[in-house]
């Protein structure tokens, strides 16, 4: 399969573009600016009207080329395209900026920055432009020194001294320095010194005329950065990187359990992540549906199997039928051990073993677990009828595996699996070991002695005495499988942490394989998590997510029951109390880091009070209500005069909306959900104590009433945006 690449611009919001350059109009450049440090700045209503007019005005003269570009090639209308629609939001943001008191957008040499997506970036790059000549360090130092707070209190961004690697100076006196010689500025206070920090606080007039528009224009796509998954971030036109995400991966036939459940909900959250970041990303499945067990299975189905049962719920029939058929094999399996003590008992006592060994020999020859060997090697054969049934067992799993995952907000590009690898890749995979002394014989088996690179590798297996290829075989050639059919720039496995071993061992293999091997080794990651612990329902250990999902779901449903007028406008109450359970059991397993285990707690989890996924979700029906209440138009909102949100609870809640695309790129590096869900529980904290002091209905007038439904309007956006990027579903009334 040849890789389908797509250009960026198609999935960019028209607001994203990047700046490096000094002129808003030139597509990229790297020649630097010096932005005006000019203290006078004009309303924020002024220059929010006037964003909204420039965009308007842009979008007309690109609607009125575009007809006439009609006429020409397609080749060579669409990069005029692309750039009217850059040239279009760099315009508006730079006659914003001459309203503040600057001269145009700050802009640094050799310093990638993203200011129409991220507006906190224009004031780095101008804090950067008022630090050099103070500091005489690079720009790229001093910007890259910049750090984003995660408290509001210790301001909008700070500068660790030590990291601008002054010798000669004391990094507490230097931060002196630089407060007393920072100039007057259209976009920042004046900097405090806290020992060797330096903090900046944004000033709030300039702030709100910048980031409210932004949120209210870009909307669903605010807050994220599409550029940062371009082969090339600095030219929108360059191709997307691509990204294999492997998760969730349950076995077909067996309980959809805890660490499955984690999987996929860390996995489907790096896969909004990364995509929302510009790369191209494979959702990939890869089940576990081979193996001696598909052979436990058929034969089980032979014995207790019910095609109507079957069709009506697949997986769950399936694994009653594993569990008694294993109960048997099992009951056999004792019954063998059970006869060869007496066997040795007997020969001990010179007595005859003949009716012992031939009831041993009858089991072990037609058993479940021979028949079920047998089975298999009909499947490994290609018998027709033996994968027939498998097909029918994987293909009615799959429909019933969509039906959860959709529950879930999580969909897949390819269901592989074991079964998918071919054997050519694995005999290819091991002839290239063989040939590079990679692999080694040990008494019959095949191993890789790994102890040479590091000694927690140990030795691995990766095939048996008899021949048998194991899942370390399998997944490296699954892992050439797939760098061939889909050509990624990165691949992540996410896994429990009990198998950190096993993908150390892969990645190890595939390194000192060499070639192509080498290759794909630098380009993958295993993301790992901890376990669920006490993972049950009120009806009892819980086996299957539906299980899980039902109970969380009637106990929303309860909640929601408790206030009949509430209950009434909701459309449509079981769905509604689906999606809540279905949030209360995400935020649980998102709150801390991947990494720990956590309790599961029913009660807790499925609380408004605390940190909770009800809270998240009732937070943004709460803005909705308001916003329904309010009655004011899109286009009100959008003409809204921002300087009238004086009130310091405004002002905090428009810095901590400032903050979210921070908090994006932020989630990036530290590739943790919780990095997301501590921010937009911050955010709420805020607007919760906010509501009191900006009511909206009761506002002293109409234009303060709109101002006051925009901020709260943008906060609901940003928080849809987060939520949605972890995979929840806002609801807007419960």
């Amino acid at each position: 399969m040849h890789r389908v690449f797509r250009k960026a611009v198609a999935a960019a919001p028209s607001s994203s573009f990047f700046s490096t350059s000094v002129s808003s109009s030139s597509f990229f450049s790297t020649s630097v600016s010096s932005s005006s440090s000019s203290s006078s700045s004009s309303p924020a209503a002024l220059t929010h009207s006037l964003y909204f007019s420039t965009i308007r005005q842009a979008q007309s003269q690109s609607q009125s080329q575009s007809q006439s570009q009609k006429k020409t090639s397609l080749s060579s209308s669409f990069p005029r395209c692309i750039s009217a629609e850059t040239n279009l939001t760099m315009d508006a943001l730079t006659s914003q900026i001459k309203t503040l008191g600057l001269d145009s957008v700050p802009k640094l040499d050799k310093v990638l920055t993203f200011p129409t997506v991220n507006q906190v970036d224009i004031y780095r790059a101008h804090i950067t432009e008022c630090l050099v000549p103070i500091t005489g360090v690079d720009a790229q130092v001093v910007y890259n020194a910049l750090q984003w707070t995660q408290t509001l209190a210790n301001g909008d961004l700070m500068l660790p001294v030590p990291a601008l690697r002054i010798k000669g100076k004391k990094p507490d006196a230097l931060a002196q320095e630089i407060v007393d010689k920072f100039p007057e500025s259209a976009l920042v206070q004046p900097p405090t010194v806290d020992k060797t920090f330096v903090r900046f606080f944004f000033k709030p007039d300039p702030l709100a005329s910048l980031v409210l528009p932004s949120i209210l224009q870009n909307g669903a796509k605010y807050g994220y950065n599409p550029f940062l998954g371009l082969q090339d971030p600095a030219n929108p036109e360059s191709d997307k990187k691509r990204m294999i995400v492997e998760f969730s991966s349950p076995n077909i036939a067996k309980p959809f359990h805890a660490g499955h459940l984690r999987s996929t909900i860390i996995g489907g959250f790096l896969s909004n992540l990364y995509q929302e970041a510009g790369w191209d990303v494979i959702r990939m499945n890869y089940l576990g549906d081979w193996g001696k067990q598909y052979g436990v299975l058929a034969i089980g189905f032979q014995k207790f199997g019910s095609e109507e049962e079957l069709l009506a719920n697949p997986i769950g029939h399936l694994y009653n039928v594993y569990v008694k058929i294993s109960a048997i094999s099992h009951d056999e399996g004792e019954r063998v051990k059970a006869l060869k003590e007496q066997v040795k008992e007997l020969q001990a006592e010179n007595e005859p073993v003949t009716e012992q060994e031939a009831e041993i020999q009858r089991i072990e020859s037609t058993g479940v677990d021979q028949q079920a060997r047998d089975y298999f090697k009909r499947m490994s054969d290609s018998d027709a009828e033996a994968l027939g049934v498998w097909q029918k067992f994987r293909d009615l799993s799959i429909v019933k595996y969509k039906d959860t995952y959709a529950r879930l907000n999580i969909h897949f590009t390819d269901y592989s699996g074991e079964s998918q690898v071919k054997q050519e890749s694995m005999d290819k995979a091991a002839e290239v070991m063989k040939e590079n002394k990679i692999s080694e014989d040990s008494e019959g088996a095949v191993i890789v002695d790994l102890t040479k690179h590091s000694k927690k590798l140990g030795k691995a297996l990766v095939r048996k005495k008899d021949g048998t290829t194991l899942y370390l075989t399998r997944d490296i050639g699954a892992a050439m499988e797939r760098h061939q059919t889909y050509r990624f720039d990165k691949m992540i496995y996410v896994v429990a942490s009990q198998q950190d071993l096993h993908l150390a061992q892969l990645f190890k293999i595939l390194e000192i394989m060499g070639g192509e091997y080498t290759q794909v080794s630098k380009k993958c990651q295993h993301i790992n998590f901890g376990m669920v612990l006490g993972m049950s329902t009120r009806k009892g250990t819980a086996k299957f997510l539906d299980d899980i999902l039902r109970d969380v779901g009637e106990k929303m449903h309860e909640v929601m029951r408790s206030n009949e007028a509430k209950y009434e406008q909701v459309a449509d109450p079981e769905r509604t109390a689906d999606i809540l359970g279905i949030s209360a059991v995400m935020v649980q397993d998102m709150s801390g880091k991947r990494i720990n285990n956590y309790e599961f707690d029913l009660a807790r989890m499925t609380s408004f009070e605390g940190d909770t996924g009800p809270y998240l979700q009732y937070a943004h029906a709460r803005l909705c209500s308001i916003a329904r209440k309010a009655a004011i138009s899109p286009s009100a909102l959008a003409s809204a005069n921002l300087s009238l949100l004086t009130e310091k609870h405004a002002v905090e809640v428009i810095r901590s909306l400032a903050q979210w695309p921070d908090v994006f790129s932020n989630t990036l590096k530290t590739q943790e959900p919780v990095t997301v869900l501590t921010y937009l529980f911050k955010m709420t904290h805020l607007l919760s104590s906010s509501y009191e002091v900006l009511n909206v209905l009761n506002a002293e007038s109409e234009e303060l009433k709109t101002a006051r439904a925009a901020l709260y309007e943008c906060a609901r956006v940003v928080l849809s945006n987060g939520m949605r990027l972890l995979g929840l579903s806002p609801v807007e009334r419960m």
